[in-house]
């Protein structure tokens, strides 16, 4: 299957390049700089250059065009620049799915993250932003007659994957970047998750085991 990526040189996107290569997909990243480029590359990926804040429907629909998926995995960094949580979190995923629509790709894997249904609405503090706007990316993508599948990760680290999660509606707790690369590869293919949003922590199941009870 070919794997559409946007935010392609994040670090949970890299090891889903990996993960999608080693299970014999074709993994597609889109990335903002040419020198981002052969990182994709060492990691089995086909790299396409745009700035997801400079672009429009029409160029990200040729890009996933032919896709079997795509996944959002961008962000707005971790700069404390609140703008770019609406520009990217918000109006890049956004954009993807109406890009997906006009290409024909049904299966959408949506990045978010545990809480914000709970998000501050008049907060100014940038992580309050950063929850509006994923939980308005998730809202728009809920309404699509996508195959949408929303994982909503914990707390991330940089540890090693463990291969052993919980999902479901969770507390706060930690998971690493290799485990939700994991998740999203499995999710791919299973029917079970389409339409449904879970929060993603370690634990203890396998998990095929643990999307099971999605």
């Amino acid at each position: 299957m070919r794997v559409v990526i946007a935010g392609g040189h994040g670090q949970i996107a890299q090891h889903l390049e990996r993960e999608l290569q080693a299970a014999g997909h074709q993994a597609v990243g889109m990335v903002r700089r040419a020198e981002q480029v052969p990182d994709l590359e060492d990691n089995g990926a086909e790299a396409v250059v745009v700035d997801l804040e400079a672009t429009d429907v029409a160029t990200l629909a040729g890009i996933v065009e032919g896709a079997g998926a795509v996944v959002f995995a961008a962000g707005g960094g971790a700069d404390g620049n609140a703008a770019r949580k609406e520009t990217v979190d918000k109006g890049a995923a956004i954009m993807l799915a109406d890009a997906a629509e006009q290409a024909g790709v049904r299966r959408y894997l949506m990045v978010s993250a545990m809480g914000t249904e709970n998000a501050d609405p008049d907060s100014e503090d940038v992580f309050q932003v950063y929850l509006r706007a994923k939980q308005a990316a998730d809202d728009d993508l809920r309404r699509r007659d996508l195959d949408w599948t929303i994982v909503r990760p914990g707390r991330l680290t940089d540890e090693p994957g463990t291969g052993l999660v919980q999902v479901g509606s969770l507390d706060r707790g930690e998971v690493t970047r290799e485990d939700v690369a994991a998740v999203l590869v499995h999710c791919l293919d299973r029917v079970s998750t389409v339409g449904k949003t879970f929060d993603l922590l370690n634990g203890e199941q396998e998990i095929d085991e643990a999307l099971r009870r999605v």
